[in-house]
């Protein structure tokens, strides 16, 4: 019998004559746009840009629907009288303008939580400060080698929300969630994970305790059958053992655990009443570093009851890691150019530099988002021969390592550089043949690029110049 998805059904007659209003007309909105024209809603679009900043095809879409909409600078002030808000991830819950509609009586939600209202499917969430896009990625091809139907969303792939009329309640759904997609959420994923919480974000969150909270909201709302795979490692994700509802699955590369799964001298093991099993070496996997082998464990942790074992290793060892994400470019003259252009905070860069025992030319700097880079002086004088910094950050990064070099009484080369170009080259320059170029900013893109994605299309561009 063909499945029904009979709330979706009913959210759909709800919809007709409904005044809705999209905020942010970004990835995650514009198809919501189509869907909700088709289901007869009376739909007002808000940006912040203007007229001329908007993408052709979204004034096209825009005025072939008839649509009402509002631009600008003041654009959320004629935000009154809507029955449902869908907010972008980057238009926080906390804005006075949304807070007051929804005590109105507003429908407050998002792309991201409508589906997973609306969904049939499992679902499984990751979030966390860093790696969660190469974690989610992985349980999608592991869950995939089985041979489920799924559905890749959230931060990454394509909207899904549209897509929910196709999804059926034996399919999986994974999703990456952001700080600002989880904000204000009411709901959590049957499956979430955390790979890890670090201070992020601090430049559109109002404090880092607010951005804790969101990043909690992943597990807030589960149920005694829901599982959370939490890293025993890190101070603030080991603090939301004793919070959990239902099921905690720990992973840990610092700890032997009683239970959970650990990453020991080059095994990942699965541990059951102190009792070890050998799951997978690490030398047998594509990926390079640390954290990615507790990647790895997150998601046999968040699939260990979907997945047999042999599947699992099976998916692992053919998985060759994500663009951007310490991702071999090409090697000239026997030096290997790294692009790990994901990196957009000092604790990734860190765990980059980690993953090499060679000499490393790192390249490094970009957009300011308040972070402390301090803690980033030590493990650069320690694996780092030369420094190229580029952008906003290149000073605080600079000073971070002059301080380390005073402590220890040892020196590395430094360059300023103007652009990535001329990043490039002295980078060409300086590296002998054995050592790596690692592209890795410790830094957001917004002050160069459109974002870090487009920064490493850049640079890997430049790099297969030469």
């Amino acid at each position: 019998m063909e499945y029904v998805n009979e709330k979706l059904e009913e959210f759909n007659k709800y919809l007709k004559n409904r005044k809705v209003a999209i905020i942010g007309l970004g990835v995650s909105n514009i198809p919501l746009i189509d869907y909700l024209y088709e289901k007869q809603a009376k739909v007002t679009a808000f940006d912040n840009r203007n007229i001329e900043e908007l993408p052709k095809n979204i004034m096209d879409k825009i005025t072939n629907y008839t649509m009402e909409f509002s631009l600008g600078e003041n654009y959320l002030s004629n935000l009154h009288g809507f029955d449902i808000i869908f907010r972008s991830p980057s238009c926080l819950p906390t804005i006075p303008e949304l807070q007051n509609e929804e005590k109105r009586g507003a429908i407050l939600t998002t792309e991201i939580e409508m589906l997973m209202e609306m969904c049939p499917s499992k679902i499984i969430g990751v979030t966390g400060s860093d790696g969660k896009t190469t974690t989610t990625t992985l349980i999608y091809q592991i869950l995939k080698e089985k041979g489920y139907k799924c559905y890749l969303g959230g931060n990454i792939g394509n909207p899904l929300f549209t897509k929910i009329s196709e999804m059926t309640p034996d399919d999986i759904v994974i999703l990456e969630l952001s700080s600002f997609q989880l904000m204000g959420m009411k709901i959590s994923p049957k499956i979430s994970v955390i790979t890890n919480i670090t201070p992020n974000h601090l430049n559109i969150h109002s404090s880092y305790e607010e951005y804790i909270n969101a990043k909690k909201n992943i597990f807030e709302y589960q149920d005694e059958e829901s599982v959370v795979v939490l890293n025993y490692d890190n101070e603030i994700t080991r603090k939301f053992i004793d919070e959990a509802k239902g099921e905690v699955r720990l992973f840990s590369r610092k700890n032997k655990l009683d239970n959970g799964f650990i990453v020991d001298n080059g095994v990942i093991k699965e541990c059951e009443n102190k009792l070890r099993r050998h799951i997978l070496n690490t030398c047998d996997v594509k990926l390079r570093g640390n954290h990615n082998y507790e990647n790895i464990a997150a998601a046999i942790a968040a699939t260990k009851d979907l997945v047999d074992i042999d599947t699992q290793i099976n998916a692992i060892k053919k998985f060759e890691g994500v663009e951007h994400r310490l991702e071999l470019i090409r090697e000239i003259d026997g030096v290997k150019w790294y692009n790990d252009s994901v990196s957009s905070s000092p604790t990734r860069t860190i765990a980059g530099l980690n993953s090499y025992d060679e000499n490393i030319t790192l390249i490094a700097g970009g957009y300011d988002k308040n972070l402390d880079y301090t803690p980033i002086g030590k493990p650069i004088l320690d694996k780092v021969k030369n420094l190229i910094l580029l952008g906003d950050t290149s000073k605080k990064i600079m000073d971070a390592v002059e301080k380390e070099e005073v402590k220890q009484n040892k020196h590395i080369n430094i360059y300023l550089c103007e652009n990535l170009k001329e990043t490039v080259d002295i980078a060409k320059k300086v590296t002998q043949k054995g050592e790596v170029v690692l592209f890795s900013p410790a830094s957001a893109s917004f002050d160069m690029f459109k974002n870090f994605a487009d920064r490493g299309e850049k640079f890997k561009k430049i790099v297969n110049e030469l």
